[in-house]
């Protein structure tokens, strides 16, 4: 029998990276009782800095959160360290199920999971990702500027990164992997003066702690200084199944669907961050937060009216 930590909070935030944190923070800003579980494995961590972040460009990934999570603490937010294997609706609202057996109550729900990169499992890819192996031009184009840059056209979305990446260097090359071209998108890269390799990918030369070439199956070895991979991008949906959360397939991944203000078709649930938008980066996924927590807040603060009204109503028929 699973314990049940407590009495019933006002939100229970999943995940504690930018969104479920800034999310948090305003939520604490406005007088709830919220509490972020968080199962420590935030997607940027092989990162060495975030960049496009106003006033916080390079800052490292785990100091943003350590002064989120202060920030959220200093206001008397609740962080807890776990994973929710499940969610059930409950008269309250919902039961939150930890790991370790504990249920924490609460009326509102936020997912803030992110996602999952799957990567292609080329060797090399996985020992330099986040290094020498990108996926983003703006999160990582600047620092790979005028680099030799190769692309490998692993995945639908991979034509539209050469063509990005292209922005930031002159000498992108493009991996067609043994995938046929469509004719637009070979004159696109042709237009802007991007080469296509034939042949399928065998592995990444590494030298040190950097990559150093593209090695086909045929032996040959092309070289360039950074790979870009195009990921399948799955959101962490699974514990949420039980309460009517779908995800939403898309050519790049599989994301929770939700209105503007982040709330899913599912009542008393919203969900921020990359759960819900795949391209999130940190600045965008904590405006997501912030944002689906100020409509949390308003919306239990209605539901917390009809009550009132209710219960003085009640009150002068008697």
């Amino acid at each position: 029998m699973a314990e049940q930590t407590g009495a019933t909070r006002d939100v229970v935030v999943v995940g504690g990276g930018a969104a479920g944190l800034s999310a948090a923070l305003t939520l604490a800003r406005a007088r709830r009782w919220v509490t972020v579980v968080d199962a420590g494995e935030p997607r940027n961590a092989p990162a060495d800095g975030v960049h496009g972040l106003l006033a916080l460009e390079g800052l490292s990934p785990v100091e943003l959160l350590a002064r989120g999570r202060d920030e959220v603490l200093g206001y008397g937010g609740e962080i807890l360290a776990g994973e929710v294997v499940d969610v059930s609706c409950a008269s309250y609202g919902f039961a939150v199920v930890l790991r370790d057996g504990a249920v924490l109550q609460t009326r509102r729900l936020l997912i803030a999971t992110g996602l999952v990169d799957e990567l292609p499992d080329i060797p090399g890819v996985r020992e330099q990702w986040g290094h020498d192996v990108l996926h983003c031009p703006y999160c990582h184009g600047w620092e790979v500027r005028d680099r030799r840059i190769g692309v490998l056209g692993t995945e639908p979305m991979s034509v539209h990164k050469a063509l990005l990446f292209r922005q930031w260097s002159t000498d992108v090359v493009f991996f067609a992997d043994d995938h046929q071209l469509e004719p637009q998108d070979r004159a696109n890269l042709d237009a802007l003066d991007v080469s296509v390799i034939a042949g399928r990918v065998s592995r990444l030369e590494i030298d040190g702690d950097h990559v150093t070439g593209v090695r086909l199956d045929d032996g040959q070895v092309v070289a360039v200084d950074v790979v870009v991979v195009s990921t399948q991008m799955v959101t962490r949906a699974e514990p949420f199944a039980g309460i009517g959360i779908e995800p939403t397939s898309h050519p790049a991944g599989v994301f929770i669907e939700t209105d503007q203000f982040g709330a899913t078709s599912v009542p008393g649930v919203w969900a921020a961050g990359n759960s819900s938008d795949l391209g999130a980066q940190v600045g965008t996924a904590a405006a997501d937060g912030a944002r689906a927590a100020q409509h949390i807040n308003a919306d239990l603060v209605m539901k917390d009216l009809d009550r009132a009204v209710a219960a003085l109503a009640d009150a002068q028929t008697q």
